[in-house]
């Protein structure tokens, strides 16, 4: 997991992250690899990977849980396929009530679907089978998204799965390191507290952003 460029710190934004991830990448050029974003923060850094390397880019949509009164951390996260995973951490102690947990899970559920219906309309989601999926992200901290998206794409049978991401915590890597064939991760700070800190430029990606990079990717000759 060592760069073989140097990643900026802070990372100036996410554009940044993914031109500096492509360059760690780039054994996969000219592959049979496709690159799936986690919308919505990891769609931009996917972007430049997928562009850099003339690889097709499409989504992955996930969604995190929040705990109760502290929606950032995560209980857990959903993906598509029924896909939903917990978070040790946070069950550890004062597990939330059954009913909360049900009430959050259809809740995103909902949002999930409607993100997938805008994002994607009548376009059909991607084959996977047999192919190296390289699954992009802003960052990692609890790592329950990133470990949703793992299972719901190991349900389509890849032939690899690569984890990019610019930062991490030391935490989300190790549950997720035997989980995947490859982790591409420059930034493992001892402590991290949020993924936000670690950017000069953490705005919120915009549904009309990630729309119009999926215009983009999705016009181009490949």
């Amino acid at each position: 997991m060592q760069p073989k460029t140097p990643m900026a710190v802070p990372i100036p934004d996410r554009m940044a992250a993914g031109r500096a991830l492509a360059g760690l990448l780039e054994d996969y050029r000219g592959s049979d690899a496709i690159v799936l974003a986690l919308p919505r923060g990891g769609v931009p850094v996917a972007w430049e990977i997928a562009r850099a390397l003339d690889l097709p880019l499409d989504l992955l949509p996930v969604r995190k849980l929040g705990m109760p009164g502290h929606a950032e951390y995560a209980l857990g996260a959903i993906a598509g396929g029924g896909v939903r995973v917990l978070n040790p951490q946070a069950l550890h102690g004062a597990a939330p009530d059954p009913e909360y947990l049900e009430q959050v899970t259809a809740r995103e559920r909902r949002e999930l679907e409607r993100r997938e219906q805008l994002y994607r309309g009548e376009r059909p989601p991607p084959s996977l089978r047999g192919r190296t999926v390289l699954l992009v992200d802003d960052g990692l901290a609890t790592g329950a998204t990133m470990r949703a998206a793992v299972q719901a794409v190991r349900r389509q049978a890849p032939a690899r799965i690569v984890l990019a991401v610019p930062v991490a915590s030391r935490e989300a890597l190790a549950e997720l390191r035997a989980r995947v064939e490859e982790i591409v991760c420059p930034l493992v700070p001892d402590w991290l507290s949020s993924i936000g800190e670690w950017y000069l430029d953490f705005a919120q990606t915009e549904d009309a952003r990630v729309l119009a990079i999926l215009a983009e990717a999705w016009a181009r000759p490949l």
